[in-house]
């Protein structure tokens, strides 16, 4: 990420495409939370955003489970597809108790995150701090040239201003950059992608775009596939105005997906099929 604007954030904002997809992300999120089921089950809708966003994360990171077999299963030890699906159910859980820090502390909460994602699978002084020098990264999908500790350090530090400052982008925005940003640097030694994405989900929460986190932007990221997925990261990468906005596009009709997802869902529970 690369920008000299004085709000470097916003200033991405501007990006041709990036306004339409703005706009149409916020039209689809206030349709959905405007359906009548969420005056009455809008627990019900979480619960269920939760369990679809956390299989569309572990589908990215290789563990392409169908939907029933995640809802079905308590036990998420053995394989590495099984482990793949209890980090992602535990991140997504573990979201929405973390807002408060985040605005305070971002790495404290992308520490955790990979404390709750390793879940006693990895050594334990590597776990819950971005890797060392020479330290190996073991990330399915992303084949991207990693950047040295140094350089993480230093970017991460530059990303953690940036959230506590605040500023005026728009949500989308700020969830684009920091899924992006945690992509590019995968700061920890394994589980990066699933914290990528949880990290897109506290700020969505925490921006007030997605209170009830019921609009699930990993449902939309797994359905447009791995390999949009890899092209859309790879503009961001780039850093060129295109690349950005390509990403952050992409990231919106994720969104947007997911609220689709979240539609059929509410028109179920008022079906009494759900």
């Amino acid at each position: 990420m690369s920008t000299t604007a004085s709000d470097p954030l916003a200033a991405l904002g501007s990006l041709p495409g990036v306004p339409e997809a703005v706009d149409s992300v916020r039209k689809a999120v206030d349709r959905v939370y405007g359906h009548r089921v969420m005056r009455r089950r809008s627990n019900e809708v979480t619960a269920e955003a939760a369990l679809r966003g956390s299989r569309g994360s572990a589908a990215l990171a290789g563990a392409d489970w169908n939907l029933e077999e995640v809802r079905r299963r308590t036990d998420f030890s053995g394989e590495d597809e099984a482990r793949t699906v209890g980090a992602a159910l535990r991140l997504t859980a573990e979201a929405g108790q973390l807002l408060s820090i985040w605005r305070q502390s971002p790495l404290r909460v992308l520490a955790r995150l990979h404390l709750v994602a390793a879940g006693g699978a990895t050594p334990d002084d590597a776990v819950g701090r971005p890797r060392l020098a020479g330290e190996a990264v073991d990330e399915p999908l992303i084949e991207a040239p990693i950047p040295g500790a140094e350089e993480v350090a230093g970017r991460l530090e530059g990303l953690s201003r940036l959230i506590i400052a605040g500023g005026s982008a728009p949500a989308l925005v700020a969830a684009a950059v920091v899924h992006g940003e945690l992509l590019a640097l995968r700061p920890f030694g394994s589980h990066n992608g699933l914290v990528a994405r949880t990290a897109e989900r506290i700020v969505l929460i925490g921006s007030g775009l997605d209170p009830k986190s019921i609009c699930p932007a990993e449902v939309g990221h797994a359905e447009q596939g791995r390999a949009a997925y890899v092209a859309a990261f790879e503009g961001y990468t780039a850093g060129t105005p295109e690349g950005m906005a390509a990403w952050i596009t992409h990231c919106g009709r994720s969104i947007e997906l997911g609220v689709r997802e979240s539609t059929a869902v509410c028109e179920a529970l008022q079906r009494g099929a759900a």
